[in-house]
């Protein structure tokens, strides 16, 4: 599944469309995760493209209109999620569509953005209040390389909890987007063992987490993500973050610090990797 940095960079690549008005939107395939609305080309249909954000995984991309005083006015957002595999490709409109290539955004200057998804887990979503109040946004935690996010904040939240750190820091009411690829690579990185009690950890261990977390999706962001099965870019090309992994599915390799071979473990019913000497049980 595309984590943050594949999401953020999707959104990034999507970047050239903001200000475009939308020609025409063209659904060949209702049946995602949640029903694509029946009437959405007529809520797209004309709208401009004023911005494209991001909150955890979810793309929101805000469309209206300009006022005669050139303010921005909204008249509605598109939620998208990649789902499992899905892209979202910002190409010619000339190119030709494939299989599973589920919903057309077309410009009026010829591009469109395409939404493929050959397991349908995506969702594409109108949305005509405010996104904050959208029960798939209202409870997620703080982003993780807001100021917000730090390491008396994730201090707090586990000393009531008893869970494994792993799942725990996957845990969106706690911080978004930091799936199974990203809490493997910071917990090695912050040098704690995946099954330690969450509320175990000190504060000087969870602010080293908390910022190892954040430099670890940052290096992901540069490297344009982690290209494993699906994921591309808007653009089509792949990241590179996965040729650097410590131990995200590196089983029985040695370890680029120690030379320990590396571990895997069930935890939270997802594989979970690491190096049993740079991450060593914790004694509690």
């Amino acid at each position: 599944m595309p984590e943050l940095p594949e999401v953020e960079v999707t959104r990034l690549g999507l970047l050239p469309v903001q200000g475009a008005r939308i020609s025409e939107v063209t659904v060949r395939h209702h049946g995602l995760r949640w029903p694509i609305p029946a009437d959405l080309p007529q809520y797209l249909h004309g709208k401009r493209v004023l911005q494209l954000t991001r909150r955890a995984k979810y793309i929101l991309m805000e469309v209206g209109e300009i006022s005669d005083a050139g303010e921005p006015v909204s008249q509605g957002v598109l939620l998208l999620h990649l789902g499992m595999s899905g892209r979202l490709c910002l190409l010619e409109r000339y190119f030709p569509h494939e299989k599973h290539d589920h919903v057309d955004i077309a410009f009026e200057d010829g591009r469109v953005i395409r939404l493929r998804d050959p397991r349908r887990f995506g969702a594409v979503l109108w949305l005509d209040k405010e996104p904050s109040e959208h029960p798939l946004l209202s409870s997620l935690g703080p982003e993780p390389l807001d100021a917000a996010f730090d390491g008396e904040y994730l201090f707090q939240q586990l000393r009531s909890r008893n869970a494994a750190i792993k799942p725990t820091i996957m845990d969106a009411h706690i911080v978004v987007g930091v799936g199974n690829i990203y809490a493997s690579e910071s917990l090695f990185r912050a040098r704690i063992h995946p099954e330690t009690p969450s509320r175990s950890l000190t504060l000087a261990q969870c602010q080293l987490l908390a910022a190892e977390i954040k430099a670890t999706l940052l290096a992901a962001l540069e490297a344009g993500g982690s290209s494993l099965r699906d994921f591309f870019g808007a653009d089509g090309n792949p990241g590179y973050f996965q040729q650097t992994y410590y131990v995200y599915g590196r089983t029985g390799q040695p370890c680029r610090v120690c030379g320990q071979l590396i571990a895997n473990i069930r935890l939270g019913q997802r594989s979970t990797f690491y190096c049993a000497t740079c991450q060593p049980r914790a004694l509690v």
